[in-house]
């Protein structure tokens, strides 16, 4: 799958892989996040923390009539106020594929998976 975007000069396809890496980037630059974590959760509750390497995988796109929807699965650093860690991810996401690829993005929705304490 991919999305489409028409300009005067041709037709470009932007891999759904690629914007979900690029969200991903850019959420970690996001003060209070510790990582990004997988859409599956095991049983008994336990979020896994992605690497950098799997940066997409903790990231759904969904494209329809309305738009480009864009699911984040993240994990949070323990102190900070989790309202405003989520609101800077979907600003920040939000601009970055407006500014990259051009897509105009409708919602970017947070779904936190768990807190961590960051090791000093």
């Amino acid at each position: 799958m991919s999305v489409e975007i028409s300009t005067g000069l041709g037709h470009i396809d932007v891999s759904v892989e690629v914007i979900a890496t690029l969200a991903g980037g850019a959420a970690l630059d996001c003060y209070g996040l510790v990582g990004m974590a997988s859409r599956q959760q095991l049983k008994d509750g336990i979020t896994e923390l992605l690497g950098k390497d799997n940066l997409s995988k903790g990231v759904v796109v969904r494209e329809d009539e309305e738009g480009i929807h864009v699911d984040m699965y993240i994990i949070v650093s323990y102190g900070t106020k989790i309202s405003e860690v989520a609101h800077n991810v979907q600003s920040k996401v939000k601009y970055t594929l407006e500014q990259t690829v051009g897509l105009d993005v409708s919602t970017v929705n947070i779904f936190v998976q768990g807190v961590r304490v960051i090791q000093p």
